[in-house]
């Protein structure tokens, strides 16, 4: 009898909990969001609920089925992502400068943001095969591999050119390396190779418009009706919001059409002026709560593979909140990153919901694993 209960799975209802409250807060708010502009942006909250539904049923057969059977298919996975990001400079449309979707009749999705899961699961595979990285840690020739592995998806989505993809993807990497031993002196001489880097990286990388939105952010009132205007009307709302917020679908900035890609990119400015500091106290606490409980499922994991898929999806999560929230907030440029579970988005949704459907199987198993 204690076999099988120690056999039997659980699922893991605070993470469950916690990702269905944003889904709900996040529909909430796009049909506030949208409903001033309702006939250019009409039923997007629908579409919305449409893509939780179907990000739901796949992210409950990921987490039915044994995260061991992802690490066979991990590379699999990561060539095929590889593939469609190189489709997409093949089949893709130009849409305000760059091509990021692939379109097959009336469908299109997004293969960066899948990638950025195919990453981490290529990530786990080797890190869980590979034998380095003991007591002393790793060195950065132990890294070389890995950082291969994550450059190529870096380099096709940044070519696209989407720089805010490109930095999460980056980010994946380098949290996943920071939670698996590296030497303190290869952590050193990284960090003088990226700072060595900056001037190269803004002289001859990237694109005039990038370097426009680095100095409206050092500067934001110099080009407020330019490059600045995005997060000058983003603070606005979020200052309109005050303390208690001025009430659902009341937002005068939203309303009045001030907020631009306020289903998509802007959504927490519409949000933090309907709710205010409480509401917006209450949705960080969330994602807060959601990539400590990642962390506590990657530290309890039975195997190295488990444990890194965690980190990764926390990763995830915690760099796209950590981005968009920061550049809403004008504590960062605009680098044009989705709110998880919050911003309009079918290949996003999609995208998280797995992430959450992969945390949820290392949990629920954690106790099999043990037993078996």
């Amino acid at each position: 009898m204690a076999t099988t209960t120690r056999n039997r799975l659980e699922i893991d209802w605070a993470l469950f909990l916690a990702a269905c409250m944003l889904g709900v807060i996040g529909v909430v708010n796009l049909y506030s969001a949208t409903s001033a502009a309702r006939a250019a942006l009409a039923d997007f909250h629908l579409q919305q609920i449409y893509w939780f539904v179907i990000g739901g049923i796949f992210a409950t057969v990921v987490a039915a089925i044994d995260y061991r059977h992802y690490e066979r298919l991990g590379y699999v996975l990561y060539v095929v992502g590889i593939v469609l990001l190189i489709l997409v400079f093949i089949l893709g449309r130009d849409i305000r400068g760059s091509s990021r979707w692939i379109y097959i009749g009336s469908f299109s999705f997004q293969p960066s943001e899948f990638m950025k899961l195919f990453l981490v699961i290529a990530l786990a595979k080797y890190l869980h095969d590979d034998s380095k990285g003991g007591v002393e840690g790793r060195t950065l020739k132990d890294l070389a591999i890995p950082a291969a592995i994550a450059g190529v998806p870096v380099a096709l989505i940044f070519k696209q050119p989407d720089l805010g993809t490109a930095l999460i993807n980056g980010l994946i990497f380098v949290t996943i390396c920071l939670m698996t031993r590296i030497r303190w002196q290869s952590l050193a001489k990284l960090g003088t190779f990226l700072i060595v880097t900056l001037p190269v990286v803004w002289n001859y990388i990237l694109h005039d418009y990038q370097k426009e939105r680095v100095t409206s952010f050092l500067n934001p009132e110099a080009n407020i009706k330019g490059s600045g205007w995005h997060a000058h009307h983003a603070r606005v709302a979020i200052g309109n919001g005050s303390f208690s917020g001025q009430g659902f679908m009341k937002g005068s900035q939203n309303q009045y059409l001030f907020i631009p890609d306020q289903h998509s990119d802007f959504p927490f400015a519409v949000y933090a002026e309907d709710w205010g500091f409480v509401g917006c106290l209450v949705l960080v606490s969330v994602y807060l709560f959601i990539v400590l409980w990642a962390v506590r499922i990657a530290a309890t994991a039975k195997d190295r593979f488990g444990a890194v898929l965690a980190i990764g999806v926390g990763a995830l999560i915690f760099w796209h909140a950590f981005f968009n929230l920061g550049m809403v907030t004008g504590i960062l440029p605009v680098v044009g990153v989705t709110l998880p579970l919050f911003s309009a988005g079918g290949s996003s949704v999609l995208t998280i919901l797995l992430g959450i459907g992969l945390l949820m199987n290392v949990s629920m198993r954690r106790a099999t694993l043990d037993a078996n």
